[in-house]
């Protein structure tokens, strides 16, 4: 990741004059166990391989809400433990914070905002969608109503989840076992470094889904019909014999080219990331600009 984003032809100015604390990969245990359908350098993803391979963790035990919630949390994930006495070293307060993700299916790309720089990111905001239609993409919208602590912003636009939202959400669903395991995210371990830092969250579709978001919902009628689908894939895919599997993939193949699901170029999620983090830099900039010092600090 932090090789193609210090590729790309804007990012040498960014790269200059400020600390960046780059962590190109968190969660090699992920990676490892979903080895099957990531192909090294592949421009594209093949949904079939994804839909037959993939393994999630639960809710809970992943690993952006797995951060200690005090110096006495041995529990906290030990990557997360690893990364914030790293974190600590910086002598912050740190000023931007992007957490790079993907999603599996979406219409397109879906952007996350600190809820307290909501009001300070309307330029951030327009950069990115113009990116996104330049690109030949839609953006991903939903209506959540601050279910995990997603609030809708504006088209493709939502505050980033919180832990707290996340325990509440599975608490009232009865769920006391889960809500327990959530710890604190990236971003709010960022912010309780001390500053004001913009915390960003980028979700960049490997696959997109034709329709998805036309009617935002909820329920997104056509979200929820490509959700039935694809369990009817996966399942028929993970069912399938071995002197079968050749021919059920192939069949399920054609089902999705019909469909209209097609894989997101990973030059193009790329790009968007980094509109997304160069934007964020603006932002933070523009904020001091307007009555602080420009920011020296760690991003």
């Amino acid at each position: 990741m932090a090789a193609r984003l210090a590729a790309l032809p804007a990012a040498a100015s960014a790269l200059r004059g400020r600390e960046w604390w780059i962590v190109p990969h968190v969660n090699p245990d992920g990676a490892e166990r979903n080895r099957s359908w990531q192909e090294a350098g592949a421009d594209r993803y093949d949904p079939v391989a994804f839909l037959a391979g993939v393994q999630r963790e639960p809710p809970g035990d992943d690993l952006e809400f797995g951060f200690p919630q005090g110096p006495d949390d041995p529990d906290a994930r030990p990557e997360a433990r690893a990364l914030l006495a790293w974190w600590r070293k910086a002598g912050g307060p740190f000023h931007l914070h992007v957490s790079l993700h993907g999603m599996a299916f979406a219409a397109g790309p879906w952007f996350l905002v600190e809820p307290a720089w909501v009001d300070r990111t309307a330029d951030l905001r327009a950069r990115c969608a113009e990116r996104v239609r330049a690109l030949g993409y839609r953006l991903h919208d939903v209506e959540r109503h601050g279910e995990k602590g997603f609030h809708r912003i504006a088209p493709g636009f939502c505050t980033r989840p919180d832990s707290e939202s996340m325990r509440r959400h599975f608490l009232d669903r009865g769920d006391p076992e889960t809500a327990a395991r959530f710890r604190p995210s990236s971003m709010e371990t960022i912010r309780s470094l001390g500053g004001d830092p913009l915390t960003l969250v980028s979700e960049m579709p490997l696959f997109l889904l034709p329709d998805v978001g036309e009617e935002i919902g909820p329920p997104d009628p056509a979200a929820e019909a490509w959700r039935r689908r694809l369990e009817g894939w996966r399942g028929a895919l993970l069912a399938a014999p071995d002197a079968e599997r050749s021919r059920v993939a192939d069949e399920v193949r054609r089902d999705m080219d019909a469909a209209g699901l097609a894989p997101m170029a990973v030059r193009d999620q790329m790009a968007m990331q980094w509109t997304f983090i160069a934007a964020g830099v603006e932002a933070v900039e523009s904020r001091a600009a307007a009555g602080l010092a420009r920011p020296t600090g760690p991003a």
